[in-house]
């Protein structure tokens, strides 16, 4: 009867050891799948039309360096193209859109080639719907680029980054993900021994780049420390021969208003020394079809080169009626500007061309780039040097784009003046000493220092307020002094602006002057040898005091 009973109890605990077994099993497994949901590496391929966006047909997705961009190549007859807008902001801003004959102009140092735009996508120019499209080919011709391609979605990687870049190694095969985490999508498998750009450093993870353009993240413990590279290129295009003077410049400007006024420069320089270029303002534009007025003379050269100077020729955009911005976008209208330039050099003897165009507004900026490139070649076919005229640094004249300039012409000048000009809401220097060094610094940035020249001020502004209004005139180095001897005015030396300042009351007004004299201009002069700039320009020749010339030599050297 016992063993009836035992056995009886057995049957019913098995199939309660069964079922407990069981479900320590499927807990057991229940926390396998949790690690490996939580600790397992995912394999899963992300979408790459997710990832790099939905194309239409006909176009191309376009990876820069290091950002997927949102404008779109198109492509034709198995040809790439990518937009010239594009094109001129990130890779290259010499191919200058000849709207007006429906060209695109690519001036090298020696030649200005054209290229017609095609409407059916043959051509190195395609017009596509009201835009305008390079082909791939084309702009590799003159851009050190390297070139990917990928398929699904269709896309083309564009490297353009070669020097200073932050790289990594690759220690190990590992994954790029599309977010920092294991369970993060794949992008793409990078191998031992590959080279990654490095972007921002987490606790774990790395954001980097392929150079094959997947931008995700991979881990700290896969790749190196980041480090800074230079790569080595073979891209070769035509190099500009600059033309420079063998010793520091200092050039004047001559302000020169008529024909008749060129005969009085044996007076305007009898006192000048040490000054071996002068610039006279000879040319003006004098309609938007690009016509100059021109009082250059073969004479006034002829003394210049007798009294060892070279002579730059000046021209202005100063007529008030003449749009620069209409003259320079026109190919014919830059062209004549050119043609008549280089016939009075020709004719005269000249040695060079100062470009002084001011007040550029911003759409301006790329046709008066293009106005250079195309100066500069015809210049320096002619052995002409090309100088242009540029003001300090600002915000608001970026489009002068002073780097570029510094590529294509011989020497950058800063018009280092007007600080506080006529129209100014407050009294102030003309150019005080760290302002100008500050318009060095920020031009230095952009320009190499053995072709910037600094241009400094002979004149200074007697500042006036009569009940409550401002005004101001430039006046001379000897007509300041006179100003303060009849005043009986003592002035201070103010090292804040490196300027000696004076005030006075007179008849019921207030004056403020902040003088240029020897002292402020060897301290302005000084920045030259400081900083290893070409050398000093001054404005103008006339208001200068005559003990000033050797005060620019002694500190020039």
């Amino acid at each position: 009867m016992k063993k009836n009973i035992k056995k009886q109890m057995k049957k019913q605990y098995m199939p309660a050891v069964i079922v407990a077994g069981l479900i320590l099993l499927l807990a057991a497994a229940g926390i396998g799948v949790h690690v490996i949901r939580k600790y397992i590496p995912t394999k899963e391929r992300m979408d790459l039309n997710e990832y790099y966006g939905q194309t239409a047909e006909g176009e191309a997705v376009i990876v820069l360096g290091t950002n997927i961009m949102e404008e779109r190549a198109v492509t034709s007859n198995g040809q790439i193209y990518l937009p010239l807008k594009l094109v001129n902001t990130y890779l290259n801003q010499r191919y200058y859109w000849d709207s007006g004959n429906q060209q695109i102009l690519y001036a090298t140092p020696s030649e200005l080639q054209k290229y017609p735009a095609s409407s059916n996508g043959d051509s190195d120019v395609w017009m596509k719907d009201e835009a305008v499209y390079l082909s791939l080919a084309f702009v590799q011709r003159y851009t050190d680029m390297d070139v990917y391609m990928g398929e699904a979605p269709s896309r083309v990687i564009i490297q353009n980054q070669f020097q200073n870049v932050n790289t990594a190694s690759v220690q190990k095969d590992t994954y790029v993900r599309y977010r920092g985490g294991i369970k993060s999508p794949v992008l793409t498998q990078v191998k031992k021994g590959d080279t990654l750009i490095y972007l921002e450093e987490y606790e774990e993870w790395v954001k980097a780049a392929t150079m094959d353009g997947y931008i995700g993240f991979v881990k700290k413990r896969d790749i190196s420390s980041a480090e800074v590279k230079n790569f080595e290129r073979d891209f070769k295009m035509e190099e500009y021969q600059y033309l420079s003077m063998e010793d520091p410049v200092n050039l004047s400007w001559h302000q020169v208003t008529s024909t008749e006024a060129n005969s009085y420069f044996a007076d305007a320089t009898a006192n000048v020394s040490g000054v071996n270029v002068i610039s006279p303002t000879w040319f003006y534009l004098a309609d938007t079809d690009g016509n100059i007025a021109d009082i250059s003379s073969a004479e006034y050269v002829q003394q210049a080169h007798d009294r060892g100077m070279k002579v730059w020729g000046l021209i202005d955009n100063f007529t008030a009626d003449v749009s620069t911005t209409e003259t320079l976008s026109q190919l014919a209208s830059r062209q004549n500007i050119i043609s008549q330039l280089m016939t009075a050099a020709e004719n005269t003897g000249l040695d060079g061309i100062n470009v002084d165009f001011e007040t550029l507004s911003e759409d301006a900026g790329p046709h008066f780039l293009e106005f250079l490139r195309e100066l500069s070649i015809e210049c320096h076919k002619k052995n002409l040097v090309l100088s242009v005229d540029n003001p300090v640094p600002e915000d608001f004249t970026s489009h002068y784009d002073r780097e570029e300039q510094g590529k294509v012409v011989d020497y950058v000048i800063i018009m280092g003046y007007d600080e506080h000009y006529v129209g100014s809401e407050e009294p102030g220097s003309v150019a005080s000493l760290p302002w100008v060094e500050k318009g060095v610094t920020d031009t230095l940035a952009e320009v190499p220092a053995e072709r910037t020249i600094l241009a400094i001020p002979f004149y200074t502004r007697l500042w006036k307020i009569t009940g409550g209004a401002l005004t101001s005139e430039a006046i001379g180095m000897d007509q300041a002094q006179k100003v303060l001897s009849e005043n009986n005015v003592q002035t201070i030396w103010d090292g804040s602006v490196g300027q000696n300042k004076a005030s006075f009351e007179k008849e019921g007004s207030s004056y403020d002057i902040w003088l240029e004299d020897a002292q402020s201009i060897a301290e302005k002069v000084k920045l030259i040898p400081k900083y290893g700039l070409a050398g000093v320009a001054q404005w103008k020749l006339g208001f200068e005091n005559s003990s000033i010339w050797k005060v620019i030599s002694d500190n020039l050297k």
